[in-house]
């Protein structure tokens, strides 16, 4: 088993710590352990290995970004840019989220215990974002595919010129964005929800959530609707 790397940011910088995390061979598990982090900015970001890497501090903008295989967990705080462009593995937050969580996201799991501000998951391209409390507005703008579970409230204009991601709601909403509706919730979309619940270690039933989607009618643009843009 290979022992458990340390990092203190307060002695260790973050060109060092992200330097040993890209050194790590691919594929090849590892664990690291980061502590003492104070609002550092682009921690962990680029990983491509199946490495664990803890941080306990709050962190600052674009952490685990581009993250591919690795498993992230941030005990703390996150701010803007989390999991920006993450490609695979698992980014968990276990405190709250800024703006940007995910975004373009295009695989992997981010999984946020606290609350995400404005605009999680914009333009996302397949990840799978599970926020346990509630998002702000702008919410999946221009989401292209993957799945936004929000166990809580949806803020204002929520999957604003969505394409095909799927958005799951068990909160208030507070309204629905340029081309986005409520969807029929079958039995496959409970059992597929449920699912990723499980894995973002959710205990909730499925059939308390509400689906949305496209309305596909901004596909193409018509002059006589462009009001609707």
């Amino acid at each position: 088993m290979t022992a458990e790397r340390v990092f203190d940011l307060s002695t260790h910088t973050v060109r060092e710590l992200n330097q040993a995390l890209h050194d790590v061979a691919g594929g090849t598990p590892s664990r690291f352990k980061v502590v003492n982090a104070m609002g550092d900015h682009a921690l962990a970001v680029g990983i491509d290995a199946a490495v664990q890497v803890e941080i306990h501090g709050h962190v600052g903008y674009y952490c685990a970004g581009m993250n591919k295989h690795a498993v992230v967990t941030v005990h703390g705080n996150a701010a803007t840019g989390l999991a920006e462009n993450i490609m695979s593995g698992c980014v968990r937050v276990k405190g709250n989220a800024s703006q940007s969580a995910a975004a373009t996201g295009r695989g992997g799991l981010v999984v946020i215990e606290g609350d995400a501000s404005a605009r999680c998951g914009i333009s996302m391209k397949g990840v799978d974002i599970v926020v346990h409390g509630s998002v702000g507005h702008m919410s999946a703008f221009m989401a292209q595919k993957g799945r936004l579970v929000v166990c809580g409230d949806a803020g204002a204009a929520l999957g604003d010129s969505i394409y095909e991601a799927e958005l799951y709601v068990r909160g208030k909403l507070a309204d629905l964005g340029a081309d986005c509706e409520e969807k029929e919730m079958t039995a496959e979309h409970r059992a597929s929800l449920g699912i990723l619940l499980r894995e973002a270690a959710v205990d909730l039933d499925p059939g308390e959530f509400r689906r949305f989607g496209s309305a596909r009618r901004l596909y193409h643009f018509n002059i006589d609707h462009a009001d609707a843009y």
